[in-house]
């Protein structure tokens, strides 16, 4: 072995599928990591001669450590692979990194021309924040005496004083941000998820692998604005109900545990995207569980947690009974994504996964596997819309939408924004006078979608999610069109509206029914 490896402790119940050759001798393994303060998720690094590094896994057991989110914990422990490899190579341990192992490092990974896979600024600030944190840790534990990491002194947003890496990069982007017009997301989704052609009508042969349950995440996520995290973990009773009177958006909640700021938020869904999950849940999803249940999959399970009820009220409580038949119970806010995966309820037939999305199996489709179902849409848009001259040459996007699970959240913000700021002028008729009355009661549409989107301070959803038109004035561009141009009401597509704007913004991708780009985009 070359390089430094992580492994992830698991959870008791999921031991059985470890080798029993390895650990031969070691029935009592986890008695032992519960007396040094093992848990479940945390790492375990072991350098190229098979050696635990005992430090490194006390740094992984650390509250700090602990209190990033699944996906950060394990961003950082690849990063800090990466030092300790580098480190490694020039017979350096970790605790003896200096100043001048630290610029070199930056220079191989940024600049150095012999170097095939050279790095950003965005990726090189979060290596830094991974190394930061090791070595912040390893001082104030007295494993290092000085933190090899350059660090200045800068005043925060609010006047505190921050200390932060010298050698954070000029080139980072705040954001890695994409916008599709609402036309254009139509566009993705039936090339990229649905199989359509260049022509807009479904390939010969087409076979889309959970095709239904796809395009219902990205349907949600599109008009709900939801984090990866939060709509890739509903449960199935958290997915609004449609209403036999009707309506175009319905009311949801998000749990605390799988928000980034750990706080109940409500959202709203489009009435359309809740009946793409209706339609999967009834169709696909109802035949994924029921193969399973004939397979015995569900029995096979080293854990599951059968609910036998859910409490009504502001805080609800999950209730339920494990394999061994003890019954156990928390707040419905606090479970994580981890242990809301192991809910399951009685059907008809059998246990049923509480779990929303579920891949061909049965079992749930994890939050983090989503990249590749848009890596594979995407992929699949650049094949069928690029030409053959222009294919793996399209940097700007032109011919063929490009879009992650992120920027559905991006357009939302941004699609949000015009029809809240449409909505004031049309619905309400408003003089200029009478708007600035309006926002002094009300608050204006920024506030709005800061709201929606859940973010603490304004800034995140003015400079980053809406750059494109934070300086445009919306209201003059909005007053341009004519009737019937939008739609007849202000909650209609816009498609119009965001066609001037994408030709007035950089970033955002519009392609028009024809799948072509706009005159000058090209």
């Amino acid at each position: 072995m070359t390089d430094w490896r992580v492994f992830w402790v698991p959870r008791d119940a999921a031991r059985g599928g470890v080798r029993r050759s390895v650990l031969e001798g070691w029935t009592d393994l986890a008695v032992r990591e519960r007396e040094v303060g093992v848990r479940a998720g945390d790492p375990i690094f072991l350098s190229p001669d098979y050696r635990v590094d005992a430090a490194l896994c006390s740094y992984g057991r650390s509250k700090g450590f602990r209190r990033c989110t699944r996906e950060t914990r394990r961003n950082y422990a690849t990063d800090i692979c990466l030092l300790l490899n580098f480190l490694w190579g020039r017979g350096r341990g970790w605790t003896e990194a200096t100043e001048r192992d630290l610029e070199d490092f930056e220079h191989w990974r940024r600049v150095e021309e012999s170097n095939p896979r050279r790095i950003g600024g965005s990726k090189w600030d979060r290596e830094l924040a991974a190394f930061m944190s090791l070595y912040r840790w390893a001082v104030k534990n007295q494993v290092v005496t000085r933190n090899p990491v350059a660090t200045k002194q800068v005043s925060g947003r609010y006047g505190e004083v921050l200390m932060v890496a010298e050698a954070r990069a000029k080139d980072a982007r705040p954001s890695n941000v994409h916008w599709l017009t609402p036309r254009t997301w139509r566009r993705w989704i039936d090339v990229g998820l649905r199989g359509h052609t260049k022509e807009g009508v479904p390939e010969s042969g087409w076979v889309g692998r959970m095709e239904d349950r796809n395009v219902a995440f990205v349907r949600l996520l599109v008009s709900s604005g939801l984090r990866r995290s939060e709509g890739g973990s509903l449960l199935t009773f958290e997915v609004p109900q449609r209403r036999l009177d009707g309506g175009r958006y319905y009311r949801g909640t998000i749990s605390a545990a799988v928000t980034r700021s750990k706080k109940t938020r409500t959202f709203y869904a489009a009435s359309e995207a809740i009946g793409d999950i209706e339609a999967y849940v009834g169709s696909s999803r109802a035949w994924a569980v029921r193969r399973a249940q004939r397979q015995g999959l569900y029995e096979q399970l080293p854990e599951m947690r059968l609910v036998t009820k859910v409490t009504r009220g502001l805080n609800p409580a999950v209730r339920w009974v494990d394999r061994d038949g003890v019954a156990g119970q928390d707040l419905l806010n606090r479970l994580p994504i981890a242990e809301r995966a192991l809910l399951f309820t009685e059907g008809p037939h059998g246990p049923e996964p509480l779990w929303l999305w579920l891949n061909e199996q049965g079992l749930p489709f994890h939050p983090h596997s989503w990249n590749g179902v848009f890596r594979t849409a995407n992929q699949r848009c650049e094949a069928v819309l690029t030409p053959p001259t222009h294919l793996g040459m399209d940097p700007h996007k032109v011919y063929a939408p490009y879009a992650t699970v992120h920027s559905a959240r991006h357009s939302f913000a941004l699609y949000m924004l015009v029809v809240l700021d449409t909505l004031m002028d049309q619905r309400y008729g408003l003089t200029p006078e009478e708007r600035r009355d309006f926002r002094m009661l009300y608050g204006d549409p920024w506030l709005m979608v800061q709201n929606l989107l859940g973010h603490a301070a304004r800034e995140t959803t003015t400079s980053r999610y809406l750059a494109p038109v934070a300086d445009l004035q919306l209201r003059s561009m909005l007053a341009t069109a004519r009737d019937g141009e939008a739609g007849p009401a202000p909650m209609a597509e816009l498609d119009a509206v965001f066609a001037r704007i994408a030709a007035q913004s950089e970033g955002i991708q519009d392609i028009d029914d024809r799948f072509q780009p706009k005159d000058g985009q090209a």
